[in-house]
This record gives C-alpha cells, structure tokens and sequence, in this order.
C-alpha cells in the first residue's frame, strides 16, 4: 500500500494522544476523562486502517464514517479538558488543530467515496 498522509497523520496524532494520556494520568491523576480521550483519539487512525481492507466501497465508507465520529467526539473531550483546565491551552490548541485536520481530511475521503 502506498504512503497516506490521511494513515500518517492519524498514526502520529495517536502518539499525541498516547502522551497526554499517560502525563494526564502521572501528573493529574486523572483516569476517566484520560481513558476516554485515548480510546476516541486512537480509535481515528484504528478505523482508518481497517478501512484500508475494507471489503467494498460502502464497507470504506463505513468504516472511515465511524472515524470520523470518534475524531468529532475526541474533540470534544479536549474541549472539556481545556475548559476544566487539565491541560493548558497551547497543548489544547495543538492537538484541536491536529484533530480537526483530521475530521476534515475524513469528510472530503468519505465525500470523495461516495462521489459527492
């Protein structure tokens, strides 16, 4: 399979995710929210992987669709971190962005796939 900057940017927003949980958890002491956000914010790259053998078109469409429902639902736990000031602004505004990138780049995939 060839490079996808969609796999790519997924994959590295992962880690990103990955590390803020693990700091939330040491640092905070905080275990739910953390576990939430590192179930959605991994999930994203996790479908979007699947979707790579997916068995048909609508099977991709599927499967990228539900990426994007984590990738939204991860943006709002970030916005409920930043607003309950677990994490700083400057991480907030990073990962946002990543992940905002992210839910753009599955809606013009799914919107592509299903030739809209």
């Amino acid at each position: 399979m060839g490079k996808s900057i969609l796999r790519d940017k997924s994959y590295d927003f992962a880690l990103k995710i990955v590390k803020l949980s693990r700091a939330l958890v040491s640092e905070k002491r905080e275990y739910v929210l953390s576990k939430q956000l590192l179930r959605n914010g991994t999930a994203v790259g996790a479908l979007i992987r699947e979707a790579e053998f997916a068995q048909s078109k609508a099977d991709f469409i599927h499967k990228m669709s539900i990426s994007l429902k984590e990738g939204n639902e991860t943006l709002y736990w970030l916005e409920l971190l930043k607003d309950s000031e677990l994490i700083d602004v400057e991480t907030f505004n990073l990962l946002h962005g990543n992940c905002k990138e992210l839910v753009a780049m599955l809606v013009s995939s799914i919107k592509t796939s299903k030739g809209k």
